[in-house]
């Protein structure tokens, strides 16, 4: 992690109501970029332009597809571009859950046996055939995964982008799961760790799960809804069962980067409107700074 490469994906196009599409320039604005600067060199490359959410009408199986797709397929570009040539650690800010696909799509140009922990309160494993509201952030391990054919199951350089195997589930409830992705869950070889196993022992957790990613580049998807509501209700839709504090996420997240070699972690679903006063925010940019540096001081150690 020598140098820490910041994209802003401003959009809310892959969920359900406005308002994420503003969270990189929220962070920005309480201190984000000048404080990771103490955790090493930053290359900040600015913000793609914003997308917001916008209505589709009733019964749209595939809800603003093609916006999504412009700005995976821009993510993916840049993504790519950034790796090409320099060992960097990639900070994605977004944006809904949708931007991990452009994320993943990118660095697999160099990283083919790329892992993925998706550190998140839902396994989103929805379907355009079996969701009525067809939010594209409820699909993004369909897509991942290549159970959907379709345009951003094929964003990438191979499909399916990853395979079950390459992909540990870690943080989410068990209430958010329709019963028919609970039995796909068990009935593959995917790592699963959902916060009812943690035993009051989260980190205990991660580090079991950073294991079964074994060595190879690791991603780390992280979602504000992987902490519950009833703590800091950051995320774009609220969990309110028996999450994680945020103490606790970013104390799991500190395991998940120290694992070999992480190449990246994206952010995903905080909705500054969420948070008037902007003090959960500040928060929540002093635990992730802290925790970055916290590695960054390891590694240069």
């Amino acid at each position: 992690m020598s140098t820490i490469t910041v994209i802003g994906i401003p959009t809310s196009a892959g969920t359900h109501n406005a308002g994420i599409e503003r969270a990189p320039e929220q962070l920005r604005a309480a201190g984000l970029i000048d404080k990771l600067r103490g955790a090493g060199a930053v290359l900040d490359t600015g913000d793609l332009p914003r997308t917001p959410y916008r209505p589709m009408g009733i019964g749209v199986p595939y809800r603003d597809g093609d916006r999504v797709i412009d700005v995976d397929r821009t993510v993916a570009a840049r993504v790519a571009d950034m790796i090409a040539t320099t060992d960097t650690f990639l900070l994605a800010v977004g944006g809904d859950c949708t931007v991990t696909l452009g994320v993943v799509a990118g660095l697999l140009t160099r990283f083919p046996d790329l892992g993925l922990l998706y550190f998140d309160g839902d396994v989103d494993l929805s379907t355009p055939d079996d969701t009525e509201n067809g939010i594209l952030d409820t699909m993004v391990s369909t897509h991942l995964l290549g159970l959907a054919d379709t345009p951003l199951s094929r964003l990438g350089p191979r499909f399916p982008l990853l395979d079950s195997r390459d992909i540990v589930y870690f943080g989410y409830h068990p209430l958010e799961l329709a019963p028919t992705h609970d039995q796909w869950l068990q009935a593959q070889s995917v790592g699963r760790f959902p916060v009812t196993s943690f035993q009051g022992r989260p980190v205990e957790a991660a580090r079991r799960a950073v294991a079964a990613l074994n060595d190879r580049p690791v991603l780390i998807h992280f979602d504000a809804d992987v902490i519950d509501s009833g703590d800091a209700p950051l995320s774009n839709f609220p969990h309110f069962n028996g999450g994680l504090t945020m103490g606790e996420a970013f104390a799991c997240l500190s395991v998940f980067l120290t694992t070999t070699r992480p190449v990246g972690l994206v952010l995903t679903e905080i909705n500054p409107d969420h948070d008037p006063d902007g003090k959960l925010l500040d928060t929540y940019v002093e635990q992730l700074v802290q925790t970055l540096r916290s590695v960054q001081s390891r590694n240069d150690a």
